[in-house]
C-alpha cells in the first residue's frame, strides 16, 4: 500500500504526546471503590453504583486511553485529499455560419406563443403534462434528490432508540419453578468524524448529479417541445401538398373524361386516350399516398400529446393545411453566451463535478477514519426474590486505519480518475456537439430562406405555364403530351416550395431546440425548491 507522505510526522507526534502524558498522569482510582460493602457491590447488576463523579473519572480514563488516536487523526487532518479540477472546455470564438438577421430576444419560453397558430402551443402544453418520456425524467430528478439527501445524512450523527422485554420460565431452580421478568431501553448513538472529506466528497458527487438530474428534465421539456413543433409542422405541410395532389387529381380526372369523349369522337387518338387515362391513376395514386403520410403525423401527435385521435382531428380541421408562422429568433454573436443556455452543457458540467467528488471519495480511502459512538441503557430484573435495577453506558472513538489491501484503494482512485477523464471527454464531445448543432440550424435556415423567394417564383412560373397549355390544349391548339408535361413540372414546383416553407418553418425550431430552448438557470433553481419544498413536506409527512 502506498502510504501519504504526512503520515509519518503524526504518527511521531501522535507517539510523543502519548508518552509525555502517560508518564505525567498516573491512573486514578473510582472514588470510594475500596470502600463499597460487599452486600451493596452484590447488588449492583453492572458492578459499581452510578455517580456523576464516576462517570468524569471514567472519562478521564477513557481521554488517557485513547489521546494518541485522536491526536493522530487530528494531525492527518492535514493531510489534503486530492480532487481534480471541474473547468468548462472554451467554446470557439464566433459563429462560422450566417446569424439571421430577423428575430426576437424575446422570453424563449414564449416564443411558441408567437407563431400565429393557438393550436401549437395547446399542444406544447399537453405534451408536457402527460408525456411519458417527461415523467421519466422527473422521476429520475426525483431519485437523485432522494440520494443526495441520502448522503448528505452522513455528515450527521445517527440517533437509535431501543427497548426489550422478555418473562421466563427456570424450570430447573430449587423448589418450584421461577419466573423473571428482564427489560432494557436503550439510546445508541454514533457519529463518523469526516476529517478527510469521504463524507463531505460523496455529498457533494449526488448533489451535482441530483442537479444533473434536473437538467436533464429541462433538456427532455426541450427536445419534447421540439418534437411537437417538427410533428405539426410536418402534418400542415403534408396536408397542404395532400391538397395540391387532390386538385391534380380532379383535374386529370376531368381531362381523362375529356379525352374519352374525343377519343369516342374520333378527334384524338386511343394513345391519348390511354395517357389520360394513366395520368389520372398516377394522380390518384400520389394522393391515396400523401394521405396516408398525413394520417400517420396524426397519430405520432396522438403518441406525443395523449389527446385522443377524434378530438385530435377535431381541432386539427380548422387550420388543415396551414403552415405555422415562425418568428425569427435572435442570436448571440459569441458562442459562449449563448451556449450557457443549453440544459445538456450544464448537466455534463456537472456530471464532470461529480465524477471529480468521486475521485475525492475514492483518495480519502487511503486514511483512517474515526467514529465517535456512545450508549445509554436502563436494564432491570425482577425473579426469584430479587429485584435489580441499573444504568449502563458507555462512550469512545473508533479508528479505522486501512493498513494492507493488496492494492484495492489504489485501484479504486485509478478507476474514479479514469471516470473523471471520460466524464471530461463527454462534456468536450457534448461541447462540439452543441456548436455543430447551432452551425448547423443556421445553415440550413440560411439556405431556406435564400430558396424560398426562387422556389416562389418557379411555382407561379410553372404555374402560368400549365394554365396557358391546358388553354391551348382545350381549343385544339396543343397536344395532350405538352399539357401533362406542363403540369408535371408545375406539380414539382409547387411541391418544392412547400418543402422548402416546411424546412424554413423546422429550421427555426432547430435553432430553438440547439440554442436552448425556453432553459434558463433561474427557472432550475426554481424547479430545485419546488422539489426540496415537496421533499421536507414529505418528510414532514412521514
Amino acid at each position: 500500500m502506498r502510504w501519504p507522505r504526512c503520515w509519518s510526522a503524526s504518527w511521531a507526534s501522535a507517539a510523543r504526546w502519548s508518552s509525555t502524558r502517560h508518564a505525567a498522569a498516573p491512573r486514578p482510582r473510582h472514588p470510594g471503590q475500596q470502600d463499597l460493602p460487599p452486600a451493596r457491590r452484590s447488588a449492583e447488576p453492572y458492578g459499581a453504583p452510578f455517580h456523576l463523579h464516576t462517570l468524569a473519572s471514567m472519562g478521564s480514563h477513557l481521554l488517557l486511553r485513547t489521546a494518541p488516536a485522536l491526536a493522530c487523526a487530528l494531525l492527518l487532518g492535514a493531510c489534503a485529499v486530492h480532487t481534480p479540477p471541474a473547468v468548462m472546455p472554451a467554446p470557439p470564438a464566433g459563429w462560422q455560419a450566417v446569424l439571421p438577421h430577423q428575430g426576437s430576444r424575446a422570453d424563449l419560453a414564449l416564443w411558441w406563443q408567437q407563431q400565429g397558430d393557438p393550436l401549437l402551443p395547446q399542444l406544447i402544453d399537453e405534451a408536457q403534462a402527460t408525456n411519458p418520456t417527461l415523467a421519466q425524467a422527473l422521476a429520475r430528478l426525483q431519485q437523485a434528490r432522494a440520494a443526495s439527501r441520502n448522503a448528505s445524512a452522513g455528515l450527521w450523527p445517527s440517533v437509535n432508540a431501543s427497548a426489550q422485554a422478555n418473562r421466563a420460565r427456570e424450570p430447573f431452580s430449587f423448589g418450584s419453578p421461577a419466573i423473571s421478568n428482564t427489560g432494557s431501553v436503550a439510546l445508541d448513538a454514533q457519529w463518523e468524524l469526516d476529517l478527510f472529506g469521504n463524507v463531505r466528497h460523496q455529498a457533494a458527487a449526488e448533489r451535482a448529479r441530483a442537479e444533473a438530474a434536473s437538467y436533464d428534465w429541462h433538456e427532455a421539456r426541450i427536445s419534447l417541445a421540439a418534437d411537437v413543433a417538427q410533428t405539426y409542422v410536418s402534418l400542415r405541410s403534408c396536408e397542404a401538398l395532400a391538397e395540391v395532389y387532390r386538385q391534380e387529381s380532379e383535374s386529370q380526372g376531368k381531362t381523362s373524361d375529356l379525352t374519352r369523349r374525343t377519343v369516342q369522337a374520333g378527334l384524338e387518338s386511343p394513345a391519348n386516350g390511354d395517357l389520360a387515362d394513366a395520368g389520372a391513376a398516377e394522380a390518384s395514386t400520389r394522393l391515396i399516398a400523401q394521405r396516408a403520410e398525413c394520417d400517420a403525423q396524426v397519430k405520432a401527435l396522438v403518441l406525443l400529446t395523449g389527446r385522443d385521435e377524434p378530438g385530435l382531428r377535431a381541432a386539427l380541421a380548422p387550420r388543415q393545411g396551414l403552415l405555422p408562422q415562425a418568428q425569427g429568433l435572435a442570436v448571440e454573436s459569441v458562442p459562449a453566451q449563448l451556449l450557457r443556455q443549453r440544459p445538456d452543457l450544464a448537466a455534463a458540467e456537472r456530471r464532470l463535478v461529480a465524477a471529480a467528488a468521486e475521485v475525492g471519495v475514492a483518495d480519502a480511502a487511503r486514511y483512517p477514519r474515526l467514529t465517535l459512538s456512545g450508549n445509554v441503557a436502563r436494564a432491570a430484573y425482577h425473579g426469584g426474590g430479587a429485584e435489580l435495577e441499573g444504568l449502563r453506558w458507555g462512550f469512545g472513538p473508533s479508528l479505522v486505519l486501512p493498513i494492507f489491501n493488496a492494492g484495492r484503494i489504489q485501484a479504486n482512485v485509478d478507476a474514479a480518475q479514469a471516470r473523471y477523464e471520460e466524464a471530461r471527454a463527454g462534456l468536450d464531445l457534448q461541447l462540439r456537439q452543441a456548436v455543430r448543432e447551432v452551425e448547423e440550424a443556421l445553415v440550413r435556415l440560411d439556405a431556406a430562406r435564400r430558396r424560398e423567394a426562387d422556389a416562389q417564383r418557379s411555382a407561379e412560373g410553372f404555374r402560368k405555364f400549365f394554365l396557358s397549355t391546358q388553354q391551348r390544349w382545350q381549343v385544339g391548339a396543343g397536344s395532350l403530351i405538352e399539357m401533362e408535361d406542363a403540369r408535371r413540372r408545375a406539380l414539382a414546383a409547387q411541391a418544392t416550395l412547400l418543402a422548402v416553407q416546411r424546412e424554413q418553418a423546422a429550421g427555426w425550431i432547430t435553432l430553438y431546440k440547439a440554442v436552448g430552448g425556453g432553459w434558463t438557470p433561474q427557472g432550475v433553481q426554481a424547479v430545485a425548491d419546488n422539489a426540496n419544498n415537496a421533499d421536507n413536506d414529505k418528510t414532514k409527512a412521514n
